[in-house]
């Protein structure tokens, strides 16, 4: 199965199929990157995570990274999936896979499509914390979001 490498989705996801979209008869590595609920961030416990994306612009950055890591490194094949819905602690949010000739490029290409999902692909979190909840404005988590929408000035008034 090739189809679908960059994907949003609602349900669980499927680390094997991940696994399965990327194999090659070629590849000597295969890595996999899966990120997961935590429940202690700082001081702070999480009850679950919410997250939320605009679907068609997300796959569409998901699909743009994976032609990046082409570019950069020309033999590996990789496939991203990022769920999004309310997930409770330790369900895997999202899993991307890496596949190539060698291990180094795998690895490299993995850490760097993390990376890049946190800087470009538009996916919002909430976290339900036990004494409320917020949202994080970026992936990057360096904006936070305290009514849930990025706080735009007005330019006129300012």
């Amino acid at each position: 199965m090739r189809d679908n490498l960059f994907e949003i989705v609602e349900d669980p996801i499927s680390v094997e199929s991940l696994i399965e979209k990327v194999e090659d008869r070629n590849a000597g590595a295969i890595t996999t990157f899966i990120g997961t609920v935590r429940e202690i961030t700082g001081e702070k416990k999480t009850v679950y995570l919410e997250y939320q994306a605009y679907k068609p612009m997300a796959e569409k950055m998901l699909a743009q990274i994976g032609g990046e890591i082409n570019q950069k490194w020309p033999d590996t094949k990789v496939a991203i999936t990022h769920r999004i819905g309310s997930l409770d602690i330790s369900e895997i949010a999202v899993v991307i896979a890496v596949s190539s000739p060698h291990r180094k490029p795998a690895y490299q290409a993995n850490e760097y499509a993390i990376e890049r999902i946190k800087q470009i692909v538009p996916i919002w979190k909430k976290e339900q914390w036990e004494d409320g909840e917020g949202w994080i404005g970026d992936q990057q988590e360096n904006v936070p979001y305290p009514t849930g929408k990025p706080d735009i000035k007005d330019e006129d008034n300012d």
